[in-house]
């Protein structure tokens, strides 16, 4: 995973990302599957970038519900607006889908801007916004996804985007039956009768979370 090809750092070279991440106390740390990584009520001044494996975000209700918010991939930052709020709790929990590597930078010194006023700190700055501005976009979609009233309606309008994000009606989904069902906020049973219906209907056949759409 190359930093420059991630968002955050988009159109910074590799020795100036080296530099930068001097500047901004960067670490590295390693999570085995299951393991937290961020955990609900605490707080960070750290931002999250997965640089190998996948991070789960979810929300937790005072019942042990839980709703599964979005994942974050290799080159996907998280918990980016908490850190840039200073003793903001976490309304969310970040835990590692697989073994995985996560590079933490110190959010208050991208909004500080150094001494010398540079150039690459400044376009971090913009990069950071880009970011957070995609993230609404992406709670934006996963509400559209819930707000049909049927089990069919939510599949068909989230398998919709994957198509169309992967340019083709066959794509992989980035989770598994649980956790789909959590993202969608339904019942995994009843949506696994309603994806086995569809695939009687000839709407899609899926293995596993392989999905091709009969278009």
């Amino acid at each position: 995973m190359h930093l420059a090809d991630t968002q955050l750092f988009r159109g910074l070279q590799e020795e100036e990302i080296k530099t930068l991440l001097e500047c901004l106390n960067a670490f590295k740390r390693n999570y085995k599957k299951g393991e937290i990584i961020l955990s609900d009520g605490s707080v960070t001044e750290n931002i999250g970038i997965v640089l190998s494996g996948m991070a789960l975000i979810s929300c937790n209700d005072i019942w042990g519900n839980t709703s599964i918010l979005g994942n974050a991939a290799p080159g996907s930052v998280f918990a980016e607006v908490y850190a840039c709020i200073p003793g903001q709790p976490l309304l969310v929990t970040v835990a590692a889908a697989e073994d995985t590597c996560i590079l933490f930078i110190n959010a208050r010194r991208i909004l500080t801007t150094c001494t010398k006023a540079c150039p690459i700190h400044a376009r971090l700055a913009r990069n950071l916004l880009t970011v957070c501005a995609y993230k609404s976009l992406q709670l934006s979609q996963r509400i559209l996804h819930t707000s049909s009233k049927s089990i069919r309606g939510r599949l068909m309008s989230y398998f919709s985007e994957c198509a169309k994000r992967a340019g083709s009606n066959s794509f992989q989904l980035p989770y598994n039956r649980q956790q789909l069902a959590d993202y969608l906020n339904v019942d995994r049973s009843t949506m696994s009768n309603e994806l086995s219906k569809m695939q009687k209907e000839g709407l899609l056949t899926y293995k596993k979370n392989h999905i091709l759409l009969k278009i």
